[in-house]
C-alpha cells in the first residue's frame, strides 16, 4: 500500500484525502516511481473544484508532474534501471503523481542531473513545456521580436520570459499591480507593465516604436483579451494556454481582421503526445538547463501531509513562481 492523495467529491482544498491506495506493478512501457516531489498546477485546481472542461470519475487522484526515484521496471522500459533519478513530463492525464507511488510512462521521463534538486526537477516540466510549446513551437519566436506575457509571475510565466531572453526576444511581462516588478525585471523580463496602473496599448506603443508586439502569450483571457489584440503587431499571434478570468473572453473580430492577427489555443498534452515534438523540447530543455539559461523559480514548498495548505496557498494567486510539494 502507498499512501495518495484523492477526493472523493468536488469541492475546496478541504476535499483532498490523503489515503491508502495500491499501486500496481509497471506495465511493459511504464517505470514505478518512487516520488520524492510533485508540482501543483492550476489545471489540478480546476479539476478538483469541478470546473475543468471533462470531470474525471469519483473518487479521483491528481498530479501532472513529478521527480522520484525508479524502483521497478516494465519489459519495455529500455534505457533506464533501478535507482534511476528521473522526472515526469506532463503529457498523460489521470496518473496522479500526488503520493508516495505512481505508474510513469518512460517516454516521458528525463534522468535528472546529479546537482539538481527533487524540487527543481518537479518544478520544470509543466511551466517549460507550456511556455516552450507557445513561443518555440507555435510562435517560432526570435532575436529581435517583442513578446507580451500575462500572468508572468506564474511559473509558466517566468519560463516565458527565460525562454525569451534565452533566443534573444524582448520580454514584456504583464502584471496586475507593481509589486512584483521588480523581481519581474530581476527574473530576466525586459519591461513589465502594472495592467491595473498603465494603459497597456499606450506602453507597448511606446516600447515598440508604435510596431506592437509580435507575439501574446496569454494565460488569463476575459475582458482584457481586447486590449492585447490592440497591442498586437500587424501580423501578430495571440497564444492562450489558460482562462484564469472568471469572465467570458469576446472574441474581437474587428481587430483579427484588420491587423491580420493569428488566435491559437493548445494544450500541452497533445504537444507531449508527438514523439517529434517531444524530442525537441527534451533536447531545447537539456541545452537549456545545462548552460543555467532555464532554471525554474520556485515561490514556496510543503511537506505531503499538508496537501490541503498547499492548494489553499495556490488559490491565493500570490506566489511568484511554482508551488511544489515534498514527499
Amino acid at each position: 500500500m502507498s499512501r495518495s492523495v484523492r477526493f472523493h467529491e468536488f469541492g475546496g482544498p478541504e476535499v483532498l484525502r490523503i489515503e491508502n491506495v495500491v499501486v500496481p506493478d509497471p506495465g511493459p512501457s511504464e517505470v514505478r516511481l518512487r516520488i520524492k516531489a510533485f508540482g501543483l498546477n492550476r489545471s489540478e485546481v480546476l479539476t478538483r473544484s469541478g470546473k475543468s472542461v471533462t470531470k474525471p470519475a469519483l473518487p479521483a487522484r491528481l498530479g501532472l508532474e513529478a521527480a522520484g526515484v525508479i524502483e521497478a521496471l516494465g519489459s519495455n522500459a529500455d534505457g533506464f534501471a533501478i535507482g534511476d533519478r528521473v522526472a515526469v513530463i506532463p503529457g498523460e492525464l489521470g496518473r496522479g503523481y500526488y503520493g508516495e507511488l505512481a505508474l510513469a510512462p518512460t517516454r516521458t521521463l528525463v534522468k535528472m542531473a546529479a546537482t539538481q534538486s527533487w524540487q527543481d526537477a518537479a518544478a520544470t516540466w509543466m511551466a517549460f513545456g507550456t511556455a516552450w510549446t507557445g513561443l518555440i513551437d507555435i510562435a517560432h519566436l526570435s532575436a529581435e521580436q517583442t513578446i507580451l506575457i500575462t500572468a508572468a509571475s506564474s511559473s509558466t510565466g517566468l519560463a516565458a520570459i527565460q525562454i525569451a531572453r534565452k533566443v534573444g526576444a524582448t520580454a514584456v511581462a504583464l502584471t496586475r499591480t507593481s509589486a512584483k516588478a521588480a523581481a519581474l525585471l530581476e527574473s530576466g523580463a525586459a519591461h513589465v507593465i502594472a495592467t491595473e496602473e498603465q494603459d497597456v496599448v499606450a506602453e507597448v506603443a511606446r516600447l515598440t516604436g508604435g510596431k506592437g508586439a509580435n507575439a501574446v502569450f496569454d494565460a488569463v483571457g476575459g475582458p482584457t483579451f481586447e486590449k492585447l489584440t490592440e497591442a498586437a503587431a500587424i501580423g501578430g499571434m495571440l497564444i492562450v494556454y489558460g482562462r484564469l478570468s472568471p469572465e467570458a473572453t469576446q472574441l474581437p473580430i474587428a481587430q483579427i481582421l484588420w491587423k491580420d492577427l493569428t488566435v491559437r489555443g493548445f494544450g500541452l498534452p497533445t504537444t507531449i503526445a508527438r514523439d517529434d515534438k517531444l524530442a525537441a523540447l527534451k533536447q531545447f530543455m537539456g541545452e537549456g538547463l545545462a548552460s543555467g539559461a532555464l532554471r525554474p523559480i520556485i515561490a514556496r514548498t510543503f511537506p505531503f501531509d499538508e496537501i490541503v495548505a498547499a492548494h489553499r496557498y495556490i488559490e491565493t494567486g500570490s506566489q511568484f513562481g511554482k508551488v511544489v510539494v515534498t514527499v
